[in-house]
């Protein structure tokens, strides 16, 4: 990847089927070979393109010649609920990579997100692999993400750590599904799977990097999403970032935070061809 650089920041709105989504636009000044479209976290219910998840990665990818396209997408709150957030992201994957008015449209397109974000970048590559949009990302970087409607049951090695986390970041089995449900607001829609890409279709996809919190009820899901991917045949990459905590980017001078960006970087330019 190239030396630290200079960027520049846009604002842009694009079409979709419930209105027009915000993206945050992250332009090296050097013309990027590398892009990629990320989506922040926040269970669906929070989070917005300021978060450090969002934002100092944005920036960070960007100083290191990476493009990047943050998508701002409707929360499941006040009546929203699955499919739109991952309509909104469908939208910008399909600007992004077709539109004649988007930037570094001859970059090499990557999607990724952070929990609920990494939920919605995977579900957006099971959708494009379908034909919903035309450009299949090259890789998908799913930062300790939610892909199943119930989480599996931790390891043996990992159970007793979840005693020691704080009561913000317990993402129970109980209290994940409840998130969960007010996503797709119908539990009819927990098994679909679009809503939740574990219960899908693994055939064909690309390149799939996981990174998951080491100390984390989510860490389940991105372990058991990875070994199904890698028994369907894709390639995959599962790793897990020591002492971390789940949301880790959003604590972004951290250790394991900046360990994670790099794992990014080095990801994203071996997999630009």
């Amino acid at each position: 990847m190239p030396e630290s650089g200079t960027h520049e920041v846009q604002q842009v709105e694009v079409p979709g089927p419930h209105g027009r989504v915000p993206l945050r636009l992250y332009i090296p000044s050097q013309p990027a070979k590398t892009a990629l479209m990320w989506v922040h976290g926040g269970a669906f219910i929070m989070g917005d393109l300021d978060v450090p998840e969002a934002n100092a990665v944005g920036h960070y990818l960007a100083q290191h010649g990476v493009t990047v396209a943050s998508v701002d997408y409707r929360l499941a709150n006040e009546g929203v609920h699955f499919p739109v957030p991952s309509d909104d992201v469908l939208a910008a994957w399909r600007w992004i990579t077709e539109s004649q008015d988007a930037p570094a449209r001859d970059a090499t397109w990557h999607i990724g997100g952070g929990s609920a974000g990494g939920n919605l970048a995977a579900s957006v590559t099971h959708q494009v692999r379908d034909g919903c949009a035309t450009v299949l990302p090259a890789s998908a970087l799913l930062l300790y993400p939610v892909l199943h409607d119930a989480v599996p049951a931790p390891s043996p090695a990992l159970a007793p750590k979840l005693d020691l986390v704080p009561e913000e970041y317990r993402f129970t089995a109980n209290k994940t599904r409840e998130l969960n449900l007010n996503y797709v607001g119908d539990s009819s829609l927990l098994q679909h799977p679009y809503a939740f890409p574990a219960n899908g279709d693994l055939d064909g996809l690309p390149p799939t990097l996981i990174i998951n919190s080491e100390i984390d009820y989510l860490r389940p899901s991105g372990e058991a999403y990875g070994a199904a991917l890698a028994l369907a045949g894709n390639t995959v990459t599962v790793l897990h970032e020591p002492g971390a905590l789940h949301g880790h980017l959003n604590d972004f001078d951290s250790a394991p935070a900046k360990r994670t960006v790099e794992r990014m970087l080095q990801w994203l330019g071996e997999a630009t061809v």
